[in-house]
C-alpha cells in the first residue's frame, strides 16, 4: 500500500519543507505573495510566475523566490515555467494555482471576450497548469500535492463578477475530480477563500471605514489575511494532510452574515402595551 507524504519525513516538524520545490502562480503580490513567503519560511524552494516582473521578489529568512515571466492563460508559457523549475530544482513537489481575479462588471454589459478571458484565467489556466505538473509528479516516488485557490464567489451569488464566480465553482468541482483521477500519487485540494484583506482591498471595499464595515459582516469580525490562506496551503501540502485529497477547505471566518440573520438575532421590540 502506497502512502503519499510530502515533507522531510520528520514528524517532529511536519512543516519543514526543506528540499521541496513549490510553484506559486501569481506569487509576487497579494495573497500569492503571502503564500510564497510562507513556503520560503518553511524551507521550500519557490518558483513564482506572472506577466510582469515584480519590483521586489518575495523573501523570507534571507531566501528569495525565483521568478519566471509567464501568462498562465498560455499553455506554452506554462510549459516554460515547468521546464525552468525542473532545470533548476529537478523536481516539483507542490503547485499552488493562485493566479486569478476579475474586474467588476455586470453580466448584462460584459463582452464575450471579457467573459472568456476571466474564465480562461480562473478555470482553464489552473486546469492546464495542474495537468502539466501532474505529469511530473506522477513520475516522482512520493508524488506531490496541488492546491487550487478558490473563492466563496463560487459558493454563493456573485453579482458584478458572474464569470469569476462561475469559474471558481468549476474549479471547486475540478479539484475533486482531479483528486480522484490522479490518486494515489497526487493529492489535489482547494482552499476556498472568503473576504481577504490585501494591499488592493480599497478596490473592493473602499477606505478603512469600508473595510471595517465589511469585516463586521463576518462572524470572526475581521477579513482573512494572506497568511491565513498561506497557512492552509502549507497544511494541505504537509505530512499532516497525507490522507486529505478532494477537499474544498472553506476559509471564510464563519461566512458573510446575511441581513436576515442579523435581524433575527436582534432583541425583540418592546411591547407598547
Amino acid at each position: 500500500m502506497q502512502r503519499q507524504i510530502l515533507g522531510n519525513g520528520d514528524m517532529s516538524d511536519p512543516f519543514d519543507l526543506s528540499g521541496r520545490t513549490v510553484i506559486v502562480t501569481g506569487g509576487a503580490r497579494g495573497v500569492g505573495r503571502g503564500i510564497t513567503e510562507r513556503y520560503l519560511a518553511c524551507g521550500a524552494d519557490v518558483v513564482i510566475c506572472g506577466r510582469n516582473v515584480p519590483d521586489d521578489l518575495p523573501r523570507a529568512d534571507e531566501r528569495e523566490a525565483v521568478f519566471v515571466a509567464a501568462d498562465v492563460r498560455d499553455a506554452d508559457e506554462i510549459e516554460r515555467v515547468v521546464n525552468a523549475t525542473l532545470e533548476r530544482f529537478a523536481r516539483i513537489d507542490v503547485l499552488v494555482n493562485n493566479a486569478g481575479g476579475s474586474p467588476w462588471a455586470l453580466a448584462a454589459n460584459a463582452s464575450p471576450r471579457f467573459t472568456e478571458r476571466v474564465i480562461a484565467l480562473n478555470l482553464v489556466a489552473p486546469l492546464n497548469f495542474a495537468q502539466q505538473v501532474n505529469a511530473v509528479m506522477q513520475g516522482q516516488d512520493d508524488g506531490g500535492a496541488i492546491v487550487n485557490i478558490g473563492s466563496v464567489s463560487g459558493l454563493r451569488p456573485s453579482p458584478g463578477t458572474a464569470a469569476y464566480g462561475g469559474a471558481k465553482a468549476g474549479l471547486h468541482n475540478a479539484s475533486q475530480t482531479l483528486a480522484v483521477e490522479w490518486a494515489p500519487k497526487v493529492r489535489v485540494n482547494c482552499v476556498v477563500g472568503g473576504l481577504i484583506e490585501t494591499e488592493q482591498s480599497h478596490l473592493h471595499y473602499g477606505d478603512d471605514a469600508g473595510v471595517e464595515r465589511v469585516a463586521a459582516t463576518v462572524p470572526l469580525q475581521r477579513l482573512a489575511t494572506p497568511r491565513d490562506i498561506a497557512d492552509a496551503c502549507v497544511f494541505l501540502s504537509s505530512p499532516l494532510a497525507s490522507y486529505i485529497t478532494g477537499t474544498n477547505l472553506v476559509l471564510h471566518g464563519g461566512g458573510e452574515t446575511h441581513p436576515l440573520y442579523q435581524q433575527a438575532a436582534a432583541p425583540p421590540a418592546p411591547n407598547p402595551d
